[in-house]
């Protein structure tokens, strides 16, 4: 039986630390980020809706889609952002499923879906245990100013466009505290999967 753990965090959490931590243990990892980006690529059957729906003014010039543009309208607006995410996630999805389908079929002990917005969305179904990684409120400020060019005003309103990380802990079968150092998380990732019995001691 294949296992499929669904990975989860907020905005600077360090979800991306982990997600590398369990390629580097050889498990497969599906990213909806990555997917949703190739599902919206030229030529797929959500390019031609979103340009439909929002226009040819969200194109670049080689026509691919301007994301950061994108971004802007429908991150004010959350009529627009529901209309793109009933367009692309049902693509997403089924891009996701094909490879979960793939690592059944290969004998995978585990595969990670790797989804920023797993409870948000309601995608648990997807998944039999889910992991959340965790920083406080101050940390998650923090980080994400050192990481992106936002001001304060910016950065929370980021964060707070997220379901925060608190209510995400009551919600994980399994939660690892990325606040220490990248030692400790991996410390806790590898007690979590030997006690799910993916990996051996």
């Amino acid at each position: 039986m294949t296992l499929m753990i669904g990975l989860t965090g907020g905005i600077a959490s360090g979800k991306s630390t982990v997600s590398n931590m369990f390629k580097e243990l050889g498990i497969t990892v599906i990213d909806a980020d990555v997917e949703a980006r190739l599902a919206v690529q030229q030529g797929e059957p959500a390019y031609k809706l979103i340009v439909s729906e929002f226009g040819e003014d969200i194109l670049l010039e080689n026509g691919e889609i301007d994301r950061p543009k994108l971004g802007s309208i429908i991150f004010y607006d959350s009529a627009l952002r529901q209309r793109l995410n009933e367009i692309t996630h049902p693509e997403v999805r089924k891009r996701m499923a094909q490879q979960m389908q793939e690592a059944v079929l290969n004998g995978e002990k585990a595969v990670v879906l790797d989804i920023p917005l797993l409870f948000e969305g309601k995608l648990t179904h997807m998944v039999e245990k889910t992991i959340l990684v965790y920083v406080d409120a101050e940390t998650q400020l923090k980080r994400l100013m050192n990481r992106n060019p936002l001001s304060k005003d910016e950065a929370k309103a980021r964060i707070q466009s997220q379901m925060p990380l608190s209510e995400k802990v009551k919600l994980a079968d399994a939660v690892i505290d990325n606040t220490g150092t990248i030692e400790s998380t991996k410390q806790q990732l590898l007690a979590i999967l030997r006690g799910w019995g993916i990996i051996e001691d």
